[in-house]
Parts: structure tokens; sequence; C-alpha cells
């Protein structure tokens, strides 16, 4: 389905990868990333004010999986589409991934990355559980904090794929 997106042109030198091919191509799949957080991080904010404990972390997990994915794929940056990259590219774009720390961007996304991940914002999953102890109010506090955190983690999945798409156009535009 992303491969039909009206933004989605495969890079000249990618050998069918889907690399952004210039910066204007990047600011659209950027700003659509951004659309697509924040519909995901409504979705997480109303699993986050059930009075129900668990299920919020249940569908977090669920909805960054495949956030993560979809971002990486709209990015050109699945592990499927590196390896379908020109060597001299593919190593580039690893190199870059690497040099940034990412956990996410060109990975096989796993339950137990997204609990690592989920994890470190510790604090904010304990204060969810505990406003819900306090009716409405609390369910209210819990949807915002779930909210805010599941768009701060989906933001900077796109910065991360942002910083490694922009080296991939410089790599690409010295090799031209």
């Amino acid at each position: 389905m992303l491969d039909r997106l009206p933004w989605r042109k495969p890079a000249r030198h990618s050998a069918g990868a889907l690399l952004p091919v210039s910066d204007t191509a990047l600011h659209a799949v950027r700003l659509r990333c951004r659309q697509m957080v924040a519909k995901r991080a409504l979705l997480s904010a109303g699993a986050s004010a059930l009075p129900i404990m668990g299920v919020d972390i249940a569908v977090d997990i669920h909805l960054l999986s495949r956030l993560i994915e979809d971002i990486n794929a709209a990015f050109g940056l699945t592990p499927q589409q590196i390896e379908k990259l020109q060597p001299k590219l593919r190593v580039a774009t690893y190199s870059t991934i690497v040099g940034l720390g990412s956990t996410l961007v060109g990975r096989v996304v796993t339950r137990e990355l997204l609990l690592k991940i989920l994890t470190r914002s510790g604090v904010k999953i304990v204060s969810k559980n505990a406003t819900r102890l306090v009716p409405i109010a609390g369910q209210m506090v819990s949807a915002a904090i779930g909210f805010s955190a599941f768009r701060a983690i989906g933001n900077k999945h796109i910065e991360a794929c942002v910083a490694v798409a922009e080296q991939m156009l410089k790599v690409q535009a010295a090799g031209e």
C-alpha cells in the first residue's frame, strides 16, 4: 500500500528501494508520518483512559510496532528496502543508523524491543496507572500522559529516519 502513495518514488540508484528522492519528498513523508503518529497517539490515549490495568500497555505495544514499521517503510528504511540498495549506499545507510544510535531505524521491530523502549519511560507508565485510581479526572490525566508519551516516541523515530534519509540524499548527490 505504501508503494502507491503519491510521494513515494523509487530512487534512481537504489535498485527498487523507496528512499525519498528529494528534500521536498522527504518533507512530505515527514508530514505524513507526523499525521500518522498523531492519529495513533489518539488511539493510545483512548486505551489509556480505560480503567483496566494493562490494556493500555498491550494496545501501545501493538500500535507502536505497526507505527514504527510504517514509518520505516515510508522513509524506505525497512530491512528489506535497505538490502535492495546499492552496496555503497547500503553501507552508508547502516553507518548512519549506527552513528545515530537508533534502535528502531532499519530494524525488525520486536515485542521485546518495544517493551524496552516503553520501560524507558517507566515514570510515565507508573504515573498513568496511579492516576487511574482517581475516577474520571485520573482517566483523563492517564490519557493525556499516554498521548504525549506515544507521540514523543513516534516523533523521535521520525526525526531519526529523517536524519538517515538526509544523509542518504547527500551520499546519492555525491555519487552523481
